[in-house]
Formats: C-alpha cells, structure tokens, sequence
C-alpha cells in the first residue's frame, strides 16, 4: 500500500514537470514570435524560472541529442522519458515489488 501511494505521489510530480516543459514550450513559441514581449519583467521572470527549472533535466538530453538546427526537440525527449518511468513505476507497484 506505502508503494503504490509513494507511486503515485511520483507519477504526480511527473504530471507536473511534463505541464511545466509543455509551458515552457509554448512560451518559447510566443516569444520567437513576438506575441509576448521579453522586455515586460513579468514575462522574463517566469521565463527565467521556468529555465530554471527545467535546464538541469534538459541539458542533460540536449548533450546526447544531435545538433539539427534550431529544432530543439529534447522537451519531447523528456516527456516521453517521464512517460516511460511513470508507466515502469506503476508496473512495478502492481506487481508488488
């Protein structure tokens, strides 16, 4: 029982980061478009915090990646590898393990 709430506790936080790099993503496209304005503090506050966060588990992703341009596609990479542990954990945690 302490598994499978531990779990789901991780599958929780895995939710949240994956909604966190899917912000992240779509406020890169606002600012390379010019929608949002990176002169406004609010705006780069939150696009240094989200860099912040997410630039320790990117960074890693973006070293193994082959370089293709001005495509980043480790966001992608991360998701899917979030997806990967969550759907692991939650298999290891009904079985029993």
């Amino acid at each position: 029982m302490l598994l499978y709430t531990l779990v789901q506790m991780i599958d929780y936080l895995i939710s949240v980061v994956s909604m966190v790099v899917i912000v992240q993503f779509v406020m890169s496209l606002l600012i390379s478009f010019n929608v949002i304005n990176t002169s406004n503090n609010a705006v780069v506050a939150i696009w240094r915090a989200l860099n912040a966060i997410l630039d320790p588990l990117l960074a890693p992703i973006r070293r193994f990646m082959p370089n293709t341009g001005g495509i980043d596609f480790s966001p992608m990479v991360l998701i899917v590898l979030l997806r990967l542990l969550s759907i692991l954990l939650n298999g290891l945690a009904a079985s029993g393990y």
